[in-house]
């Protein structure tokens, strides 16, 4: 699994257009039916907090977990400046720890797309079931095949005043896979600029394999969406959300 080092520093900055509202308003939703105002949520791949800070600022009781340390300690400073204290784990979602059990739990932003095998997805998913209480929810996002055929060959940059970078993502060695390899370059007090290299590398599986491997697991009602919509996935669907039960 990849690991946010030096990009945790910035970011919140550089993925500023992120979604993180409407991932909450996702989650939302998914957490109404539920009975009491103010779910229990464990926020896997939390990163730098955002997510987690808007759950947290809605009255649920939420924790984050992490397998990046940088991005823990971003979040931890910005949740405490926030007012919140909330228990940030480091670990692979693929080994979750004894953590106590959940009304909810979520791997949003595409996180799980950092597993790089089906037996580290149902490793994870084995691992929620287990620790999700009875009738609670399971939440994720991922890239559609069809994003990740986009992103090979592609380029991304940006210049910004303070830091600016350059993203090639190529296709990885397994089908729908991809490594994005990220350049930064950061401006030092006398004017000149140190560059910075990350690695990361993503997976995706066809909508029919995280189907099955639920299904398998033992989650019920398996709710699948696309696009931050309440329609069914298409060929042309660039982000694909599940949701399961624990019955």
């Amino acid at each position: 699994m990849s690991s946010y080092t030096f990009f945790a520093n910035w970011y919140d900055e550089l993925m500023s257009h992120a979604p993180y509202d409407k991932w909450l308003k996702v989650a939302e939703k998914a957490v109404a039916p539920l009975e009491g105002g103010s779910p229990s949520v464990l926020d896997i791949g939390c990163g730098t907090g955002e997510l987690l800070l808007g759950m947290l600022e809605k009255g649920w009781e939420a924790q984050g977990l992490d397998a990046s340390a940088d991005m823990l300690a971003t979040a931890h400073a910005k949740l405490t400046e926030a007012g919140f204290c909330p228990l940030l784990l480091e670990a692979d979602m693929s080994d979750l720890p004894q953590v106590g059990s959940f009304d909810v739990m979520t791997i949003f932003c595409d996180s799980l797309n950092y597993l790089d095998d089906e037996e580290s997805v149902r490793e994870t998913f084995k691992g929620c079931f287990r620790k999700l209480k009875q009738g609670g929810l399971l939440l994720f996002d991922v890239h559609s095949v069809h994003k990740m055929t986009q992103f090979a060959g592609a380029t991304f940059a940006e210049a910004g005043e303070d830091v600016s970078y350059i993203w090639h993502s190529f296709a990885g060695e397994h089908p729908h896979s991809v490594l994005h390899e990220l350049s930064f370059f950061v401006k030092q007090p006398n004017g000149s600029y140190q560059r910075l290299d990350e690695l990361h590398k993503e997976r995706t599986f066809e909508v029919e394999t995280y189907e099955r491997l639920l299904t398998e697991t033992g989650f019920k009602d398996i709710r699948i969406t696309a696009d931050f919509t309440e329609q069914k996935p298409t060929e042309r669907s660039e982000r694909i959300f599940f949701q399961g039960i624990k019955k």
